[in-house]
């Protein structure tokens, strides 16, 4: 059995549709005043550049306590996200080139091992290469009375690492003496580690710039997708009902994306890719909620040819308020929660659906049916001119000039 709330409901909705046109109007006018005086959105690290980092943590990590920890030391926009089913943090920041990257990177471990803990100023054998690592071991083992060449003291550097570098440590190690027992490793080198090195509680593992060519390239394939998404739905509308519905339909989603962005740039808010993707999933869901009132308005149209169209849009959209309030009202509150509880890397995502969801709603009833409406009646005008325009009267046919003369004769004998 379907659920209902609103049974048998009778709201003239298309008779005051114009406050909500005056909002429309309002929204987008304030939206595209902000994008002009700030020169276009507030792109994220993804679309303008910026370094990539991915720090694994030897033990769950708060993302709010690095990201905090960050903003404090780095300036610029901070971004932490983590990495699903892992220990690990992809973190970026902004940098203007590839000069600043490895300053960058020292930047982020020494933050972060103030914040979590570092090594008490030994080398952290987390972040060593084999060279450099074996050389740090000459001395020791020197001294352990293991006077080894340099070939040796690579070989066995090199066994250390690609033991730290394995999943399941990839490059994460909890104890020096999980070296014990790997093959070709003498117990002296795990002793001279334990002297020499700390163990930081994470390790940076890769650290790359993601360049602005990069960031156009995600925004012009951002624009597209959103673009051919639109294309194909106007495409299958405009073949499924009539190219006025179709073009209704599309009119209404390029106004829910629009003030969304501009919502965007009045409130500071950045764009990312997380941010793209629920402005296409705002796409398809406002694109759904226009194509199941239209097709309403499609079945009624074939029963009740004696009613306008504008009462059969009103009947339609009542007759379909019922699944608008429940599908609508759940994902409605779902994102909402999203957006008060979900976390930082979640707000951009949740804040795009919860204003997207709030304009898509109302815009098919208040923008995309008034558009259908208007064409409607402009075509039916145009066609009932045309057929009560008023047909000259044919002239009279000219009167021979022997009738005129005998006529004239006529009234002379009748005047005498």
């Amino acid at each position: 059995m379907q659920m209902q709330i609103f049974a048998n409901t009778n709201y003239d909705f298309l008779g005051k549709k114009m406050p909500f046109i005056i909002v429309s109007l309002l929204l987008l006018a304030a939206g595209l005043i902000s994008l002009i005086v700030k020169g276009g959105p507030s792109y994220g690290i993804d679309f303008k550049g910026g370094t990539l980092m991915y720090v694994k943590f030897a033990n769950p990590p708060h993302e709010d306590q690095v990201r905090q920890a960050l903003s404090e030391k780095i300036q610029g926009e901070i971004a932490v996200q983590r990495v699903v089913n892992s220990n690990e943090l992809m973190i970026g920041t902004e940098i203007a080139g590839e000069a600043e990257l490895e300053a960058e990177r020292t930047a982020v471990r020494d933050t972060l091992a103030a914040k979590f803990g570092g090594t008490s100023g030994k080398p952290d054998f987390h972040s060593i290469g084999r060279d450099a690592l074996a050389e740090a071991l000459r001395t020791p083992m020197q001294n352990a009375g293991q006077n080894l060449s340099t070939e040796d003291l690579r070989g066995i550097a090199a066994k250390m690492l690609a033991f730290r570098d394995t999943p399941p440590r990839s490059g994460l190690i909890s104890s020096f003496d999980d070296l014990n027992g790997v093959p070709g490793v003498p117990a002296q080198a795990v002793q001279a580690l334990k002297s020499t090195f700390g163990l930081a509680p994470f390790v940076i593992r890769s650290a790359e710039m993601v360049g602005p060519k990069v960031g156009a390239e995600l925004r012009q394939q951002a624009i597209m997708a959103t673009l051919f998404a639109l294309g194909g739905m106007l495409i299958y509308i405009a073949l499924r009902f009539e190219w006025i519905y179709g073009f209704a339909a599309v009119i209404a989603v390029f106004h829910d994306v629009i003030v969304t962005v501009g919502l965007f740039s009045i409130f500071d808010k950045e764009i990312s890719l997380t941010v793209v993707a629920a402005l296409l999933t705002l796409v398809g869901y406002s694109m759904n909620d226009t194509i199941v009132i239209f097709d309403r308005v499609r079945e009624n149209v074939k029963t009740m040819r004696k009613e306008s169209l504008h009462e059969i849009v009103n009947l339609s959209v009542n007759q379909t308020l019922s699944r608008t309030f429940l599908a609508s009202g759940l994902t409605f509150m779902s994102v909402l929660a999203l957006w008060l509880f979900g976390g930082q890397v979640l707000n951009g995502f949740a804040f795009a659906l919860v204003m997207g969801i709030i304009v898509g709603t109302y815009s098919t009833i208040f923008i995309a049916s008034p558009i259908v409406i208007f064409w409607h009646d402009y075509v039916t005008a145009r066609g009932r001119t045309s057929a009560v325009a008023p047909v000259p009267a044919p002239r009279a046919a000219a009167e021979p000039r022997e009738k005129q003369t005998e006529r004239k004769e006529r009234t002379k004998t009748a005047r005498k």
